[in-house]
């Protein structure tokens, strides 16, 4: 076992021990609260100093002996997409995998890749999620640290299997995970549905994966996944590789699946959103491109509906996430538009894997990837830092959240990075990887036939008005949630007054609550500190070094793309291009340096020429109404704010809006006086789930009602079906073999 191997030994082992330690101690001794995400730390750390062994050359193999009596490994894992497509290091591939009855975990540079860009962020998040467990009550029972291990470990076993049984269990395992996260409040309002949504797809997303990876197994005779690369085009090919895009796009939100990720996220307590929304959907990336690496090129048809439902997931996302009313719903809809922009990226990249264009594979899979990196970094941020906003204040309610991050310095500084990177404002990642995917997207004209150019145009389009609506989305939480006025709650001398908040289940319940808090309660400890400092440098360090990630990036795609034709994108040592020379380029490092000296010439001659009546200006609440003297309840809200939006995307979000006469005594009393009072109500509803899920409730319920009747409660009944099902399934193995 070399050097390496033992680390990523180690990383596992120390997953699964915080696992242990949550189950075994729990809530019964508190001071253990934070072993669990600790040891999670650690794990990760390890996992991520493997991945980036791997990526400089140093293999990484994990082999157990005897888990898998009936599996196949053949040596060499696993091969390149298509002829000719990769250029393998020392630590892609070799000899030396054992035969039957082994069952092993190895990375290569594209695993590698994505190990290091999860677990850096995991170990973020677990920092911070060890400073939120040991505040009283905010775990109340065994099983979260558990929860939250599981899925650290699925992700990191998922990435490394060299087999369809491993892969699957590892996603089975996730998904179960997922669940476990999203119902563990089970108490409060909303938890139970959307865990119980979270569910259903993780299962439908596993359905669709076990049928692609059995139509694999059975052409190729074998469980390897390097075998898959045998497997000879034809209908059965490209229908195992359109279910193991849909598995993975069930699992990432792409449109009609989007529906799951706004329920599953919300549902999740704390810094857990940041596990299952910046960590654990990276599997799904994952295996879009290890699919690209292993199948090649879809059929055309797939191609198409790939980029156009890209287009339409980053809009419907965006557009959602500029109108919700809640902050946890605002994040999780942004990560919709995030999957979106990703998969646009890898739609590029499936255009140039069809047409033979390595260079246009290149442009988009690089786009896609710093978007993943981008979405990493920043979604993790966010989840995070909105944890201790949201119980500072008490409540989600955006429009009752004013000023509370300035509260908070810490998660409000990293609120408000996080929120600049997902806006793709400039000296951040979210900048660099939507200024490589639109000139990706512009690459259309290089494409023959004008059927891809179509769809590539669409998708362009699509992204442009993204980019643009993101921006309004984001400038109302930085300018509402951290710009804001101080609110009333807000602490005096260490501790806030008794005062009615709404409740934390403001959602259920529309009673008040009444706390107090002292202000060092209110942010996290040093552990969550050093978290956000760790994510917050992923979203602003990595930009400005995006030369050296290239770099990196470049050697983990190798698999699919040699790593000369991506290095393309490095026009010199410090200014990058779209992979094609000549068509644009651009200098974060450089931006980096010289907007920021920017920004201090300015001021200095400034403060220069007008001496102290630069200070001397009249301060004011911000983000108040227009209007001079309208305070409190009649003062600019971010109900008001979202307004336009619902009216500009009226048609995405199907607006409606009522205006009734507002009834009660007190108004009727005073109509006398004054006249009528009126409400006016804006709401917008989720088209996908109206028009589609919705009216196939009624036949699923009759099919549920159906087969109800085959509930005997009888054994012997419950083995046969048992039977059938078995004799089922291995004929239809062999009838695909």
């Amino acid at each position: 076992m070399t050097g390496l191997t033992a680390v990523f030994a180690a990383g596992l082992a120390l997953l699964a021990a915080a696992a242990v330690v949550d189950l075994a101690a729990g809530v019964r001794w508190p001071r253990l609260l934070t072993v669990p995400y600790l040891l999670g730390f650690a794990g990760a750390g390890c996992l991520a100093v493997t991945g980036a062994g791997v990526l400089a050359g140093h293999p990484a193999r994990l082999i157990v002996r005897g888990w898998l009596s009936a599996g196949w490994l053949s040596a060499g894992w696993p091969g390149a997409g298509y002829p000719g497509a990769g250029d393998h290091g020392a630590g892609d591939h070799g000899a030396g995998y054992p035969g039957p009855g082994t069952f092993g975990l190895a990375m290569d540079r594209l695993s590698g890749l994505f190990v290091v860009i999860a677990f850096v962020a995991a170990a973020g998040v677990s920092l911070a999620f060890a400073s939120w467990a040991a505040r009283p009550g905010a775990v109340g029972r065994r099983g979260l640290g558990a929860s939250y291990a599981l899925a650290l470990g699925a992700v990191a076993v998922f990435m490394t299997a060299t087999d369809a049984f491993t892969a699957l269990f590892a996603w089975e395992a996730l998904t179960v995970s997922f669940y476990l996260l999203a119902g563990f409040e089970r108490g409060r309002a909303g938890r139970p549905g959307g865990a119980l949504v979270t569910l259903v797809f993780g299962r439908i997303s596993g359905a669709a994966l076990l049928v692609g990876l059995l139509l694999l197994a059975a052409a190729s005779h074998s469980l390897s996944l390097a075998s898959f690369t045998q497997v000879s085009g034809g209908t059965t090919r490209d229908a195992a590789e359109a279910l193991l895009m849909g598995g993975f796009a069930v699992k990432v939100g792409l449109v009609p699946f989007q529906v799951w990720l706004p329920r599953g996220y919300s549902a999740a307590p704390g810094p857990a959103r940041a596990i299952m929304a910046g960590v654990g959907v990276n599997v799904g990336f994952y295996g879009l491109w290890r699919t690209l690496a292993l199948l090649g090129p879809p059929p055309p048809w797939l191609t198409g509906v790939v980029l156009i439902l890209a287009g339409l997931t980053a809009l419907l996302g965006i557009a959602h996430a500029a109108v919700q009313p809640g902050l946890q719903r605002v994040i999780a809809y942004s990560s919709v538009e995030n999957t979106g922009l990703i998969v646009a990226g890898y739609g590029v990249a499936l255009v140039g894997a069809s047409v033979g264009d390595r260079r246009l594979v290149a442009a988009g899979l690089l786009a896609a990837t710093l978007q993943v990196v981008a979405h990493t970094a920043a979604k993790s941020l966010l989840f995070t830092t909105s944890a201790t906003i949201e119980s500072a204040a008490g409540t989600n309610d955006l429009d009752l959240l004013n000023g509370t991050a300035r509260l908070l310095p810490w998660s409000g500084t990293g609120f408000a990075i996080g929120s600049l990177t997902l806006a793709g404002l400039p000296l951040t990642a979210g900048f660099v990887s939507e200024w490589f995917l639109l000139e990706s997207l512009m690459q259309q004209f290089r494409v023959p036939g004008l059927g891809f150019r179509l769809v590539l145009a669409v998708a362009g389009a699509a992204v442009a008005l993204t980019a643009g609506f993101a921006g309004v989305t984001f400038v109302r939480l930085v300018g509402l949630v951290v710009l804001g006025p101080r609110p009333a709650w807000a602490p005096g001398n260490g501790a806030t007054p008794v005062t009615p908040v709404p409740s934390p289940d403001s959602a259920a319940h529309s009673e008040p609550y009444t706390r107090t808090m002292h202000r060092a309660d209110l942010d996290y400890g040093w552990l969550g500190r050093v978290g956000i400092v760790i994510l917050s440098a992923g979203c602003l360090v990595t930009a400005a070094v995006v030369p050296l990630l290239i770099r990196v990036i470049s050697a983990g795609l190798s698999p699919v793309v040699p790593a000369a034709v991506t290095g393309g994108a490095l026009k010199s040592p410090w200014v990058v291009q779209p992979v094609f020379a000549g068509f644009s380029i651009l200098s974060p490092s450089w931006l980096a340096i010289v907007m920021p000296s920017l920004l201090v010439i300015v001021v200095a001659f400034t403060r220069l020429v007008s001496g102290t009546r630069m200070t001397r200006v009249r301060r004011v609440p911000a983000w108040r109404s227009a209007t001079a003297g309208v305070e409190g309840t009649d003062s600019y809200t971010a109900s008001g704010f979202a307004n336009p939006t619902r009216r500009v995307l009226a048609a995405v979000l199907h607006t409606r809006v009522e205006v009734r006469p507002v009834e009660g005594s007190r108004v009727e009393a005073d109509a006398h006086q004054h006249g009528p009072h009126l409400g006016y109500t804006s709401d917008v509803i989720e088209v996908v789930e109206t028009y589609l899920y919705r009216p196939a409730v009624r036949p699923v319920m009759a099919v549920v009602r159906t087969a109800k009747r085959l509930q005997s409660g009888r054994l012997d009944a419950y083995l046969a079906y048992m039977l059938i099902a078995l004799v089922a399934l291995i004929a239809l193995v062999i009838s695909l073999a």
